[in-house]
């Protein structure tokens, strides 16, 4: 068995925007590609769309949300008459929790009846999906791509930046990242 060593069509670009001294404006290119994959994964449907009891992992984000922004801290993460763990109670550790109040703050400013206590259950609208579509977005803008991008630095340094961009795509395209995140609304 043989393996080419031609670059790729993506090592060919990078390479080129190396050598041509455009490396900030290769940067760019980067990041709006994989902000535009994320966005385009979230527009396709999601588990649970439309199908009660449960509706899948966007009512379990979204109900996150509500719990955080109308129970005290104390009773997130235990069975109370307004917080039935059996109804996707909060198990994720405190600071997803936090990320839930901030971004549910922003969704009872938007839509205040997406995050009412116990009366939300089951709650969809496009303005909804669009919000938690882009709470996840940000939270990539925010912290995993940046922390990635600081992790490629690390290994490669400011001479191989071809290698770094190319290790920063193959880690936020991986399909499983892509389609956990933000074809179900995860924040991990």
């Amino acid at each position: 068995m043989t393996f080419s060593t031609e670059a790729t069509l993506l090592q060919r670009g990078l390479q080129y925007l190396d050598k041509s001294d455009e490396k900030r404006a290769g940067m760019w290119l980067v990041w709006l590609f994989l902000v535009l994959m994320r966005w385009i994964v979230g527009l396709h449907s999601y588990s649970g769309e439309h199908t009660p009891p449960m509706f899948g992992d966007y009512e379990a984000q979204r109900h996150w949300m509500e719990i955080t922004i109308n129970l005290p801290v104390s009773d997130w993460y235990f069975n109370t008459t307004s917080n039935n763990l059996m109804y996707w109670g909060l198990d994720y550790p405190p600071l997803t929790a936090y990320i839930s109040f901030l971004f549910g703050h922003a969704a009872d400013t938007m839509d205040s009846s997406m995050v009412k206590l116990t009366s939300s259950r089951g709650f969809e609208s496009a303005t909804s999906k669009v919000l938690m579509r882009t709470s996840v977005l940000l939270c990539d803008v925010m912290l995993f791509i940046p922390s990635i991008y600081y992790m490629s630095s690390v290994l490669y340094g400011s001479e191989q930046w071809t290698r770094r961009m190319t290790f920063l795509l193959l880690v936020l395209l991986q399909p499983a990242i892509l389609l956990i995140d933000h074809g179900h609304f995860q924040v991990h």
